[in-house]
């Protein structure tokens, strides 16, 4: 783990697992839970599916009796948010270990471009209360100040591009493709707003599967590279700057 008094750009930044993923993925604001609450038919029984850590979890138990949240790895469960009505298990969204039509609310954040889609809306019909509804939701590319937004999206683009996975278009197009076979509701827009230094930044982007990807071939230089040339345009490492992404949601009627 990094210790924080070790030269930036020698850190072991590729040893951190379900901890950098706890420790570095954004979160989504209160007004995203509040507005699914709002959605739900009640406020019973919340289930987030491919919950990650709990980022979106955690914020549903503010307004849900009971919230449960799935997920495939038992990783991201070791490192998941603990909080008052909510429990965590290992299971695929393609099997839920609920019963039927127990679920006033199913939400899928940033996780619904890795599932089985006709298995999991099988999955969601059975497991939903009567008028019960589903959200699929994503953030989309980050926004960095100006001058360093231009060194990023190149290194988005043409460095890490080639390395994500096609699933990624799904969420680089905020879902507007992903079928989703319900009555589908409005949505309102919303964003994620952060101020993270660039040892918070650097975490952030290694969370992601194109990273792992480009190391796994043997490109840790990839991500090397662009850290360096972020940090020279950065400053002060422990200087915080605004990031934004856009929150994309499809909410289905089940």
């Amino acid at each position: 783990m990094m210790s924080g008094n070790e030269p930036l750009l020698t850190r072991n930044w590729f040893d951190q697992g379900g901890r950098a993923y706890a420790r570095f993925r954004p979160e989504y604001p209160p007004q995203t839970a509040a507005f699914l609450a709002s959605a739900a038919p009640d406020t019973r029984l919340a289930v987030d599916v491919g919950c990650g850590n709990g980022q979106l979890t955690q914020l549903l138990a503010r307004h849900f009796t009971e919230v449960i949240g799935l997920d495939p790895s038992a990783d991201q469960i070791a490192n998941a948010i603990a909080q008052e009505r909510v429990s965590y298990q290992c299971a695929p969204a393609e099997q839920l270990p609920l019963a039927d039509g127990s679920s006033s609310l199913i939400t899928a954040a940033q996780a619904a471009h890795w599932f089985d889609l006709p298995a999991f809306y099988k999955e969601a019909r059975r497991v939903a209360a009567p008028g019960g509804i589903l959200a699929l939701i994503s953030y989309g590319v980050l926004k960095l100040e100006p001058l360093l937004d231009e060194c990023f999206q190149q290194f988005y683009r043409d460095g890490i591009g080639p390395y994500w996975p096609a699933e990624r278009k799904l969420v680089d197009s905020g879902y507007a493709t992903m079928d989703l076979p319900f009555e589908e509701l409005a949505a309102p827009r919303q964003k994620i707003r952060l101020e993270w230094n660039l040892v918070e930044f650097l975490g952030y982007l290694l969370t992601w599967s194109a990273v792992r990807n480009a190391r796994e071939a043997g490109r840790k230089d990839v991500f090397l590279k662009f850290a360096q040339q972020i940090s020279d345009a950065w400053g002060d490492e422990n200087t915080k700057r605004a990031i934004t992404w856009p929150i994309n949601m499809r909410i289905g009627k089940l």
